[in-house]
């Protein structure tokens, strides 16, 4: 199987992640690395795929490679500023263009006969996202295709099983971007479609078995889809030894520390509830940047693991549900260009008194993908539909600080929204959905009196990984519905506003 996976070399492009996605979705492997960490071991890669970029070619301080090692023994796919890269430094002429060229375009010219544009027509949709633009092409190049405004919009190498193309074929409005990925990979590299959740779920319990061997594991379980599929995994792999807790961070949904753990019984997992809520919120008071709360949740939930661990005679590892959209948002891909977004308790090391090892069996997989190796594996359909909730919980739907009273006003405008959802049949076509419980007053008017209370936004987004999102259309009558439930329902809530921003520029949660 290794001899079929896919490099991706990161040049801090925002679409990286989505060149991966698209890989993953013809069945082949790949694996996003930053271009100036090439990883030794090449034989195990059977193509490579060169992201674009912010930076301009052009520029003394542009991301520079070493491509000895790669180019003409590999098949090589070389996406926008990796197009640019190889004209500019393969005497080609790489100049800025009059406008920026960014948006829709159609292909209105492609060579006959290349299998590179196989089943794709002139006519075809593409998106560009450049600055510069490439003028001659570079050494042996040969031009593909144009489109009205950019003639060297793919070109290829003659004597090398090398191709660039100016546009991004990862993203959707590029209509046949996912067959151009599989002429090149399946068609010209002969790349085997062979990646699918049952391989996914063999290779990984082989490695757990290898990897922890006969130690003792701690996982925490979050009742969410990833620390579900991380534990069966581990189950898979060494049984008994996987000692599972839930802890209670007094930052759930309503009620929902004891429906988890009846969600478990009869699993099969070994499964221990632990409330430490007033640790967590003890630990919060006073605290309303987003990031000192996330790292205050972090720090308890490490101790309270250290605690727990230590119960837990010869425990060797922990286990964590921690999947491929944490590590690329937290720490820039594998230390490569991106910028931090935000920071995850969940992602990272541990401090070193806790003399436990990490264990991500999940980390290099997508939130989709996550579900498809859990149905493979027989978990329940109606756990694996679950949205996605964040670790520090409504910490961060709270904006500003931490009181018990905010957590109970928030629990109960959540469980009127997401039973709402799930009356009205329209849980399973949301990605996510959550209230927000935001730092401000309003006034309103209940019977003959004026009321001074709090503000809660709505918030439900569709998604396929949460790398990007867009708010969800609600029927007005359901909103209508919700609204005036939680206001007659919670007390403490006068004002009911739904959230309609897309991610990007927005995120999906408000801290």
């Amino acid at each position: 199987m290794q001899q079929h996976n896919v490099l991706i070399l990161d040049f801090g492009s925002q679409y990286t992640q989505l060149i991966a996605r698209r890989v993953r979705e013809l069945n082949i492997y790949c694996e996003i690395h930053p271009y100036n960490k090439i990883p030794q071991n090449l034989n195990d890669f059977k193509a490579v795929i060169l992201s674009g970029s912010p930076s301009s070619v052009r520029s003394e301080e542009a991301p520079h490679l070493d491509l000895s090692d790669i180019r003409g023994k590999k098949p090589l796919l070389a996406v926008c500023y990796g197009a640019q890269y190889l004209a500019h430094f393969s005497g080609g002429l790489v100049a800025p263009s009059n406008t920026r060229e960014y948006g829709r375009a159609n292909l209105s010219f492609i060579k006959e006969g290349e299998e590179f544009f196989k089943d794709i027509s002139e006519g075809s949709q593409v998106w560009m996202s450049h600055s510069d633009t490439i003028k001659e092409l570079p050494a042996g190049g040969t031009l593909l295709a144009s489109t009205h405004d950019v003639k060297n919009a793919a070109y290829r190498i003659d004597g090398e099983t090398t191709y660039a193309i100016q546009f991004h074929p990862e993203v959707y409005h590029s209509t046949d971007g996912k067959q151009l990925l599989q002429n090149f990979l399946v068609t010209i590299a002969g790349v085997a479609q062979t990646w699918t959740p049952d391989s996914f779920v063999d290779e990984t319990v082989a490695k757990l078995k290898a990897k922890v061997g006969n130690d003792k594991v701690v996982l925490g379980l979050s009742g969410g889809v990833d620390s579900t599929v991380a534990a069966v995994l581990l189950h898979k792999a060494i049984g008994s030894n996987l000692h599972c807790i839930f802890v209670n961070n007094g930052l759930l949904r309503k009620n929902e520390f004891t429906d988890v753990l009846k969600q478990y019984e009869g699993m099969g997992l070994n499964v221990k509830g632990v409330d430490a809520s007033a640790r967590f919120l003890d630990k919060l008071a006073g605290l309303s940047d987003p990031e000192a709360k996330r790292k205050a949740i972090g720090k308890v939930f490490i101790d309270v693991f250290d605690d727990e661990a230590h119960q837990i005679e010869d425990a060797k590892w922990l286990a964590q549900g921690t999947i491929y959209p944490d590590v690329i948002e937290s720490v820039s891909v594998n230390g490569g260009p991106s910028a931090t977004i935000k920071s995850h308790h969940n992602v990272g090391g541990l401090p070193d008194f806790m003399k436990l090892k990490v264990v991500e069996p999940l980390r290099m997989i997508f939130k989709d993908e996550v579900r498809r190796v859990g149905a493979s594996m027989g978990i329940d359909k109606e756990l694996l539909g679950r949205h996605p909730f964040p670790g520090p919980g409504l910490a961060i739907r709270i904006l500003g600080d931490i009181t018990a009273e905010k957590v109970r006003i928030l629990q109960e405008v959540d469980a009127v929204f997401i039973n709402g959802l799930k009356e009205s049949g329209l849980y399973d076509k949301v990605w996510q959905a959550g209230a927000i419980l935001l730092p401000v007053n309003s006034v309103g008017v209940m019977g003959d009196e004026r009321t001074y209370e709090k503000v809660v936004a709505l918030r439900a987004v569709e998604s396929t990984d949460g790398m990007t999102a867009d708010w969800v259309n609600l029927p007005y009558e359901f909103l209508q519905k919700t609204s005036n439930k939680i206001i007659n329902n919670v007390k403490g809530v006068n004002r009911v506003v739904y959230d309609i921003s897309s991610k990007p520029p927005a995120t999906i949660e408000w801290e």
